[in-house]
């Protein structure tokens, strides 16, 4: 027998805290995938979480939990994914732990992900976003507070993550203003400041106060903004923007929509993907090709350029048989 327990909880503090050093949003993600797991082999197996053994969690039952993820949970694929890849992860340091259990963690790390959908990426037009920027009401403070974080948000293309955890001294508005933040992976980056955002900026600072390293964008109680926080301010500019903009109205707008925009007015500037890259944080220039496929506009100047080509119109008939029963699949 090979209890469950102290091998998932070496896991936690063995594995992520102490070897790999994993973020506070990885520990978090895994902890709420085993969550899951764990309350799903209970629901199965009628066993308390803390007495299931190893063998309890074999393909079948996570091939189980998988499904009921998509069917009764109404995961995306994405999200099923991230949860396999906790039990991945799992099952690699289990490996190590318990051989005697190979054959057991071969099959669940057998168990593939699933491909999905990449659809294309929203992004505003300038239009679009200078209706966001005016629906804040700046005669109050937290209308100021909101106006100054999505100006900040198109600005540099921070992620919310990075936005919430913003503090005062992480604002430099010297020669060459910038923003210092810590992105996804641990990596600190400087993401220079437009004159008007500088301005804006050393303004909201002059009224918000507070110590070095107190939150930038408080909420009403001073603390930190939380991610659903940032989306309801967003959601509402949005709402507000739609009467003056109606193009937002056929338009899903969250906060990862404002990161798209700077993205793409990067790329409409004519910047190089690899300076994209690095201005977003993306651990590889490839994560940026995603924009060359939204961008409709670039894609039209590359089809001016080239010569159509001499077709006559008419329909593909297949010269056999064989072949229209194949085409015809």
């Amino acid at each position: 027998m090979s209890s469950l327990a102290p091998l998932l909880e070496a896991f936690f503090t063995e594995r992520l805290l102490h070897q790999r050093q994993a973020s506070s949003h990885t520990i978090a993600a895994y902890r709420d995938a085993f969550r899951l797991l764990l309350d799903f082999a209970h629901r199965k197996l009628r066993e308390e979480p803390a007495q299931l053994d190893l063998r309890d969690l074999d393909a079948n039952l996570v091939g189980a939990f998988l499904e009921e993820l998509e069917t009764q949970r109404r995961n995306r694929v994405r999200t099923r994914n991230a949860r396999l890849a906790a039990v991945h992860s799992f099952f690699r340091f289990a490996a190590f732990r318990e051989p005697a259990h190979s054959a057991l963690i071969q099959r669940v790390l057998a168990i593939p992900s699933k491909r999905s959908e990449r659809a294309v990426v929203t992004f505003l037009s300038r239009p679009e976003v200078d209706a966001l920027l005016a629906a804040p009401d700046r005669n109050t403070m937290l209308g100021r507070r909101d106006h100054a974080l999505l100006l900040t948000a198109l600005q540099t293309g921070l992620r919310v993550s990075e936005l919430t955890q913003l503090d005062c001294r992480d604002v430099q508005l010297g020669a060459g203003a910038h923003v210092r933040c810590t992105g996804k992976g641990r990596k600190e980056r400087c993401t220079p400041l437009t004159s008007q955002c500088a301005a804006l900026l050393r303004s909201w600072l002059r009224e918000r106060g507070g110590q070095p390293t107190d939150p930038l964008f408080p909420n009403r109680g001073g603390t930190r903004l939380s991610r659903d926080s940032v989306a309801h301010l967003v959601a509402k500019a949005v709402r507000l923007a739609r009467e003056r903009c109606p193009s937002l109205r056929h338009k899903r707008v969250s906060p990862h929509v404002l990161r798209h925009t700077t993205a793409m007015q990067l790329l409409h500037a004519g910047i190089d993907r690899a300076v994209i890259a690095l201005w977003l944080g993306h651990e590889s220039v490839e994560t940026t090709q995603i924009y060359l496929h939204a961008d409709l506009a670039m894609k039209e100047r590359a089809l001016a350029l080239t010569a159509p080509p001499r077709t006559r119109p008419g329909r593909y008939r297949a010269p056999d048989s064989l072949l229209a029963f194949l085409d015809g699949l």
